[in-house]
């Protein structure tokens, strides 16, 4: 018999999986790209450089999994809720990845992720109480500008640390995909004004 899930069992869920992601617990469902990429032979400098992007990315993906939590807790419809909800599951896997990345270049995660929770989810909530369709077309800009930033993150990276940019780049990569996803599925234009508000808070 099919489990239907109330909306105090999705209150629940997603006031665990918050807890879990400020907190830097994640779980990815698939291999970290570096797994077959050998440690590089970095500077002091370098190693922190490095670690101080990852922390950006991960900052990211703590914002990504309150958009899209938020965005799928307020969906319209079932098929739009689930498109959240798998983006927000391949997101999960970025989150691990980078606070795994973070570990193994002897830094942290950023203290502040409570706070870019929080301002990300109600961002996320606005978007999707205007409507599915402004809702999906919020993620095409955010996943726009999130392959702009991680283009950025590739040319910034020492080229030897083979194993950073092999996570950047795979995420890059899904970013893509999860807004080509939302347009498929009825995506509304962004309007410009909102898009350059999104570009300066980016």
């Amino acid at each position: 018999m099919a489990f239907h899930h109330t909306p105090l069992d999705r209150f629940i869920s997603g006031a665990d999986k918050a807890l879990r992601v400020i907190t830097g617990v994640a779980s990815a469902s698939r291999p970290t790209p570096a797994r077959h990429i050998a440690e590089a032979e970095l500077s002091d400098a370098e190693r922190r450089h490095s670690a101080g992007l990852m922390r950006v990315n991960h900052v990211g993906e703590v914002c990504a999994q309150a958009l899209y939590n938020s965005q799928s807790r307020f969906a319209k419809t079932a098929e739009i809720r689930a498109q959240f909800e798998q983006a927000g599951r391949e997101e999960e896997d970025h989150l691990a990845w980078t606070a795994e990345r973070l570990g193994e270049l002897q830094s942290h995660i950023s203290v502040l992720n409570p706070l870019f929770y929080a301002g990300a989810y109600a961002l996320g909530t606005v978007a999707a109480v205007l409507g599915d369709g402004t809702s999906l077309g919020f993620v095409v800009e955010t996943e726009r500008q999130v392959e702009a930033h991680l283009l950025s993150h590739l040319d910034q990276l020492p080229a030897q640390d083979g194993r950073s940019r092999a996570i950047v780049d795979q995420m890059r990569i899904d970013e893509i995909e999860h807004g080509a996803a939302a347009h498929a599925l009825g995506a509304t234009a962004t309007p410009a004004p909102v898009q350059a508000v999104m570009a300066v808070m980016g």
